[in-house]
């Protein structure tokens, strides 16, 4: 090879290299434009998302329905005059709320108090809050938070150690003092039997009162020029929640605490001079019954456990890098009554028959037949959940059992008013309330009434904070979508 031609090659390769730099630059910043073109082509990259079934309910797709009397109004109650509505599509628990998973709720909030007391308590190691302070490997985000976040929100609980229940392996002294605080006290305990002490099994739980957020008086108000020279480009009407002057979004912001275990004495209060103190003592403890529906559950109690439900759920989708799902809560009325008419408009019973019995004489639910013959339907106190056979939706017990809350108040004259767009109405009652307002509708009659109770169109109601031994509750979930079929 001659020395031209040595510098010909060179010149060459070098040229051919650095061509190949151009186009990998022009690759390069041509990946960093946008490839839309100028065109409206909404965002890229948005996560993919197909509707997944929770466990344990069935889909209810959207529909319309004459809600209210499709027969006679027996009573002349005239609360529930016949009225089309449409509800949009949601998720069903298929069965009524059973004691195993409601126990799974007071468990949690059980273990959940001792593991704040653990990790408050620095003298037991291993039960450490988790915080940026602890963390291997702090990012800038948390060293952040640790300089301006307050406690409550740069720090969490630690479910990764293992509680120890067995007294005979308490790893501690300092752990001993703390567990045992969850006992009721020696002097509180019949013949010496350690009990953990339910008065302290308090939930407490946030939500945002979005009733309040949408009235036109209390919607942002914008200063984009700052012409009160307050610094500040947003504001809120003052005293929009009573305890802050100054108004934020914060405002919106409702707390609750609730005592979570059921209230089991109301098997003797609901029924005077009759004997159903085995029912208190087993209903809710004893396994032969983790099946039944769970009974002495208030509406904010159940309402609590909708709540703990949604944030037990979405804590396991966040840590799998999931998107959240909606809510779970109590059904609306209308929800309810639509869900309980499993597909069949103007009828009388959720089996969709005017009778409670089927051809062959069998009663097809659990209450209370004839002039009181309790037994007559097989039942006697509330029965399996999956007793019977599901309705048209292939929901269980929409009639019978135990009467199920709703989260609709209770008004005689609402029918009247509501719309007929998801109907629904809505009043979170205080303490200092009157009583009338503290009605929350029940529905689908019980293990305790008559046949007129079960029908679909029955109002009734409890109050909010009252406990029975014959309402219990399901949940709901909003659907995301119009209908399955689009996914």
């Amino acid at each position: 090879m001659t020395k031209h031609t040595y510098i010909s090659n060179l010149i060459h390769c070098n040229m051919v290299r650095a061509t190949s730099w151009l186009l990998l630059a022009g690759f390069v910043l041509s990946s960093c434009r946008s490839s839309d073109h100028g065109e409206l082509v909404g965002v890229k990259d948005r996560p993919r998302w197909y509707p997944s079934e929770p466990y344990g309910m069935v889909f209810i797709r959207q529909g319309s329905f004459n809600m209210g009397n499709a027969d006679q109004d027996v009573p002349y109650a005239q609360i529930s005059p016949t009225k089309t509505v449409s509800v949009p599509a949601f998720w069903m628990d298929q069965t009524e709320i059973t004691n195993n998973e409601y126990r799974q709720f007071v468990e949690w909030v059980r273990d959940s108090i001792l593991r704040y007391r653990l990790a408050e308590n620095e003298d037991v190691p291993g039960y450490e809050f988790i915080s940026p302070e602890t963390s291997r490997r702090p990012t800038f985000l948390d060293e952040y938070m640790e300089n301006n976040y307050p406690d409550s929100m740069k720090r969490s609980l630690n479910w990764e150690p293992r509680l120890i229940w067995d007294p005979r392996k308490y790893p501690s002294e300092e752990y001993t003092q703390i567990i045992e605080s969850m006992y009721l006290p020696p002097e509180e305990r019949f013949m010496g039997e350690r009990i953990i002490d339910a008065r302290q099994l308090n939930y407490v739980f946030f939500w945002i009162n979005k009733q309040k957020a949408a009235q036109k008086s209390n919607r942002v108000l914008f200063d984009f020029y700052d012409d009160d020279n307050d610094g500040k480009k947003f504001s809120y009407r003052d005293y929009i929640k009573e305890t802050k002057e100054e108004s934020d979004r914060s405002s919106f912001f409702e707390q609750s605490v609730i005592n979570v275990y059921p209230d089991t004495l109301c098997w003797i209060h609901d029924f005077a001079y009759s004997f159903n103190e085995h029912m208190h003592d087993d209903y809710f403890y004893h396994p032969a019954y983790d099946d039944y529906p769970v009974v002495g559950i208030t509406w904010k109690q159940a309402r609590a456990f909708c709540n703990w439900r949604t944030k037990y759920r979405n804590d396991y989708l966040v840590s799998i890098g999931e998107p959240k799902e909606k809510e779970f809560r109590l059904p609306t009325e209308a929800e309810w009554e639509y869900a309980a008419r499993g597909g069949i408009n103007n009828m009388t019973y959720p089996w969709g028959g005017p009778y409670a019995i089927n051809s062959s004489g069998c009663y097809l639910a659990n209450f209370k037949p004839m002039r009181g013959n309790l037994t007559a339907d097989g039942g006697f106190y509330p029965v399996k959940v999956t007793a019977y056979n599901p309705n048209g939706f292939n929901l269980f017990n929409m009639a019978g059992n135990v009467a199920e809350w709703t989260s609709t108040a209770f008004d005689a004259a609402s029918y009247y008013y509501v719309s007929d767009i998801s109907p629904d109405f809505q009043y979170n009652a205080s303490d200092r309330d009157d009583e009338t307002l503290k009605r929350k509708v029940i529905r689908g009659g019980s293990w305790k009434d008559v046949a007129y109770y079960l029908q679909v169109s029955t109002r009734d109601f409890e109050y909010q904070d009252t406990a029975k031994s014959y309402v219990g509750f399901r949940c709901v979930q909003s659907f995301l979508g119009r209908d399955l079929k689009d996914f």
